[in-house]
């Protein structure tokens, strides 16, 4: 817990989810000299209570991406991006995945069509078409 605390000490200083960094299993087992499994399983059904409220450890593990300027942002900032756009879309034409691809590259953040669909499932966010309204 101490190893997350510290490599995430700007989101538990606000609780601003902007601020987590990328962390994976391996980074909290080469800080502790632990093994990736051992990381995996004491993290696995244990919770933290913060300010912010009660969230499952596994909530800080999260895959990297890297900008267009060389930095590392989570994968959580992009789904964000990707919920706004879709919130403020003109839902007589909404976007489609290409056209999220587009909107992500021209802030920074060169990703593939497929991923974003992949992120975009996964807020459940249904296709274009289907949010199209008349």
């Amino acid at each position: 817990m101490n190893a997350i605390l510290e490599y995430q000490r700007e989101y538990f200083i606000d609780g601003d989810e902007s601020q987590l960094k990328p962390m994976k299993l391996r980074d909290v087992a080469e800080m502790t000299g632990l093994d990736i499994s051992t990381v995996s399983r004491v993290a696995n059904g244990k919770f933290i209570q913060t300010h912010f409220g009660i969230l499952p450890l596994k909530y800080f593990f999260s895959e990297g991406f890297q900008t267009d300027a060389g930095e590392e942002v989570s994968t959580r900032e992009i789904k964000r991006i990707v919920s706004e756009c879709v919130n403020n879309e003109e839902k007589t034409n909404p976007l489609n995945d290409e056209q999220l691809t587009d909107l992500l590259k021209e802030k920074g953040y060169p990703i593939a069509r497929r991923t974003v669909a992949k992120y975009r499932e996964q807020l459940n966010i249904p296709v274009a078409r289907l949010r199209k309204e008349i």
